[in-house]
């Protein structure tokens, strides 16, 4: 069985209080409960932090335990160059994903730091970029 981590950044941990016409209605935990039933045929590690450096250490302690990695890192898209280097590193395939569609979002939110160190990118589609993302990230596993 192979084995994927989804990271979540900043405020994704309070994701039921945001913007449901951005974000969806849902919390993260029945995002969790979902996709951990949808794709039981893949060990899903989940790691939320409202915090860099965590997020940096569980990608550095977390990379050779993991075939593939899927991280929404919520702001630090757009701001965090430590995220980036620490996703550089990694030898496995990551998918990049966003509940809203931050192109069509805010001028500062057109910068994204993270993004290009990705496989592929999934923005725009709420609670099934996450979807998307554990099926193609297990087609490309396979």
């Amino acid at each position: 069985m192979k084995t994927i981590a989804i990271i979540n950044g900043p405020n994704l941990d309070v994701l039921e209080k945001r913007d449901s016409s951005l974000y969806g209605g849902n919390s993260f935990d029945i995002i969790k409960e979902k996709l951990t039933q949808e794709f039981n045929d893949l060990n899903i590690i989940f790691f939320q932090s409202n915090l860099e450096g965590e997020i940096c250490s569980f990608i550095n302690s977390k990379s050779d335990e993991i075939d593939g990695l899927i991280i929404n890192p919520g702001a630090f898209t757009h701001s965090s160059i430590a995220i980036r280097d620490s996703l550089n590193l990694l030898k496995i395939p990551v998918i990049e994903v966003h509940l809203s569609n931050i192109s069509s979002r805010e001028y500062f939110r057109k910068i994204n730091l993270t993004t290009s160190i990705a496989k592929g990118y999934i923005s725009g589609f709420k609670e099934n970029s996450y979807y998307a993302a554990c099926y193609l990230l297990k087609k490309i596993l396979n």
